[in-house]
């Protein structure tokens, strides 16, 4: 904390860097050559005004070749419904959401509602995913490598949320 360098011993590193995990191996010595290559995509949400019409998650049918399942409907604990995310490809983080995007989401959203009242939607928030392929390129899911002692989470998104035992479990065999 006070600038000092402290040197510590590992027998193996995790690095579970989310979003920066290629910038983490990079500062661990990987070389580039063995670290896949990161796309942003980002996607935002709209919130429903008034009563969610839903009790449950709704996910459109996924269109193939893209890279998220589509914009779905999300209920919080509070009853709150919230649509997203759609997916665009950043460079960098930027988390504004950006009002005029809704229009896109009111067609996306009336293939499976089409009872949305119009003006129903209002700007929420956006989230980042770290993706290892990018624009026009096949989906890859998460991927996991092994540099020596260093082993390298990339692509992990909300999924990987769900499947953190699962993931540490095989982790954990990579670096016994």
């Amino acid at each position: 904390a006070g600038g000092e360098e402290v040197e510590i011993a590992v027998s193996a590193v995790v690095n579970a860097g989310g979003l920066h995990a290629q910038w983490v191996s990079r500062q661990l010595g990987v070389p580039d050559e063995e670290i896949p290559s990161r796309h942003l995509a980002r996607g935002v949400y709209f919130r429903l005004l008034g009563r969610s019409p839903f009790s449950r998650l709704v996910y459109p049918i996924p269109e193939p070749n893209t890279a998220g399942l589509g914009v779905h409907a999300t209920v919080d604990l509070g009853g709150q419904c919230r649509f997203g995310p759609d997916v665009e490809w950043v460079e960098q983080e930027d988390y504004s959401v950006e009002p005029g995007r809704c229009a896109s989401f009111y067609e996306a959203i009336r293939s499976y509602f089409p009872a949305l009242p119009d003006d129903s939607l209002v700007p929420d928030y956006a989230g980042i995913r770290p993706k290892i392929s990018g624009p026009g390129a096949p989906a890859a899911d998460f991927t996991f490598r092994q540099h020596g002692a260093i082993v390298g989470l990339y692509g992990i998104e909300s999924p990987g949320l769900t499947a953190s035992m699962a993931i540490a479990d095989h982790v954990l065999g990579m670096v016994r």
